[in-house]
């Protein structure tokens, strides 16, 4: 039976070779992880730029750095035309015994304020250990925008192996070959159990090349694996209805981007709601697999939570598994 299963694993994997949709969903999840990890800030960056001279005091220079991002020129004209361009930076350059502060004009004003108090600060040589404020701590060791968006990622990754499975349905469809199934050695369920096979294995190889482009090197690697497969249950059962009940496969694409919102629902209800209202959204399996998938990303998830995350996608999935079983059966007859 299992030799069977994997007999049309691989049959998937050389049609989906020749698929363009197929391709694209394999790849695409890479290709935003390579933006996310490009793009997204770090835990520690600064939203101030400032541009400096390469002749400035190099004393000077190493204090700017530790509260801003400096980009050194070498020449005032570099650094005017650098702060002439669409994004906000300030110019902070020698000027007789002192320093002259350029602007385009149209900065924010915390942007001035800001390059104004740091020179005026490293001319009275204060630094951050004769402050009297008072630094506090929340334990954040990963950059959280980044986390979210990967996390995010994930999501949608799941929602793809759904749409990889609808696609090879639909294929078995048109070549008109879904109802050898009934005369073959291997029963219904291998047969779904086989084509669910490829779908999982794209998503887990996506999650995985994503969770590492991205520079979450440290996670829990198990528990991405046990969540991640127990979050496919539901997308490989919507792709099946999808597959067995559309034409074509642009129908079935677009069925199966449906999930987007319950599971866009999901995301948004764990982001924005408050804490009293978070149960609204423990229907879900997609919000566990969220606040997991969270939860590890942030470095600070227990397996009891995970196990409890995991038991109540599993739950919720099987229930929609078992309730859709007879019309999956009913569309391979």
């Amino acid at each position: 039976m299992i030799k069977k299963m994997f007999i049309i694993f691989g049959r998937d994997f050389l049609s989906s070779r020749r698929d363009a949709l197929a391709i694209y969903i394999i790849v695409v999840p890479l290709i935003l992880a390579v933006v996310i990890a490009l793009f997204a800030p770090g835990l520690n960056d600064t939203t101030v730029n400032i541009a400096m001279l390469e002749s400035d005091n190099a004393l000077h220079i190493e204090y700017i750095e530790q509260y801003a991002k400096v980009e050194v020129f070498k020449n005032i004209e570099e650094v005017e035309r650098r702060v002439n361009k669409r994004d906000e930076m300030a110019g902070i350059i020698p000027l007789g015994d002192g320093y002259e502060i350029i602007l385009q004009g149209n900065e924010a004003e915390l942007i001035e304020m800001y390059a104004v108090m740091l020179n005026s600060f490293y001319d009275l040589r204060l630094t951050k250990e004769e402050t009297t404020a008072t630094m506090i701590s929340f334990g954040r060791t990963v950059p959280p925008l980044k986390a979210k968006l990967t996390n995010m990622l994930i999501s949608m990754t799941i929602m793809l192996s759904g749409m990889l499975i609808a696609i090879s349905i639909v294929e078995e469809k048109n070549d008109d070959t879904i109802n050898a199934v009934n005369v073959t050695p291997i029963s219904q369920m291998g047969f779904i159990i086989g084509k669910s096979l490829l779908g999982s294995s794209v998503a887990m190889i996506s999650i995985i090349g994503a969770i590492f482009i991205t520079g979450f090197y440290n996670v829990n690697w198990v528990m991405i694996v046990v969540i991640g497969f127990c979050s496919m249950i539901l997308s490989l059962v919507i792709g099946f209805l999808q597959g067995i009940n559309s034409e074509d496969f642009m129908e079935a694409a677009a069925g199966v981007k449906m999930l987007m919102l319950p599971i866009a629902g999901s995301i948004a209800g764990y982001e924005l709601l408050s804490d009293k209202w978070q149960w609204t959204m423990y229907w879900s399996p997609f919000y566990w697999a969220y606040k997991a998938n969270d939860l590890i990303l942030a470095q600070t998830a227990d397996w009891p939570t995970i196990l409890l995350c995991t038991g109540l996608v599993v739950l919720s999935s099987a229930i929609v598994f078992i309730l859709f079983l007879p019309r999956i059966r009913k569309g391979l007859s």
